[in-house]
């Protein structure tokens, strides 16, 4: 009668934390991000403690890319449409860019605003709010949180150089927890993965770690 009596608690028990276990997030790394404050398109101060509490994504990207900044940004802008069609509230999107020379705040405004509506999808939806488009720092500046925080390279290319005026910089969108770690990296050039990206920021804000 005991064994009888216990079983539906073991059973129960098993029940729970199997449903934890697999309805939680799974992160790849920590990386610490070093704090800073920079300047946003609005010429407003963000702060690592004012995205602290929320899950983010973030993208290198520069106004006078002639390569991959194009595509990260119009993917960012779909990945968005998604986040907003999955009903996915409580998140930024933040671009740092690489080129604080000539990216000012009003440069940074007008290049976001070619990505806010799309001529092929009047459906796709928009919320500039949750986007954080930073500047305000010097270059060795954003090489080095690029490189120590988000392991990423940044390297403007020599003035001599048949791409002078160009930056090297990585490709990848990094997704950051509630705490100010990078816990997983996508590409953010070609082949996005949407849809694990949508259901990882689902289960990061849902899990609150």
């Amino acid at each position: 009668m005991r064994k009888l009596f216990v079983l539906p608690y073991v059973l129960l028990i098993i029940l729970v934390l199997g449903a934890c276990s697999s309805g939680g997030f799974k992160a790849d790394h920590k990386y610490e991000i070093e704090p800073f404050e920079f300047t946003n398109q609005n010429n407003e101060k963000v702060s690592l403690d004012d995205l602290k509490g929320q899950v983010w994504l973030s993208q290198f990207v520069f106004t006078n890319c002639t390569t991959v900044c194009g595509p990260m940004m119009f993917h960012m802008a779909e990945l968005q449409d998604q986040l907003i069609k999955n009903g996915v509230e409580d998140y930024k999107l933040v671009s740092f860019s690489v080129d604080p020379k000539n990216d000012t705040p009003e440069v940074l405004q007008e290049y976001l605003n070619g990505f806010a509506t799309d001529p092929e999808d009047t459906e796709k939806d928009w919320d500039e709010s949750k986007w954080e488009m930073l500047t305000g720092y010097t270059q060795e500046e954003i090489a080095d949180i690029s490189l120590k925080s988000f392991k990423m390279p940044v390297f403007p290319y020599p003035d001599s150089s048949p791409e002078a005026g160009q930056v090297l910089h990585g490709v990848l969108f990094s997704l950051v927890n509630q705490e100010g770690q990078v816990v997983k990296s996508y590409n953010g050039n070609e082949d996005v993965p949407f849809d694990q990206i949508v259901k990882d920021m689902k289960a990061l804000i849902k899990s609150g770690s």
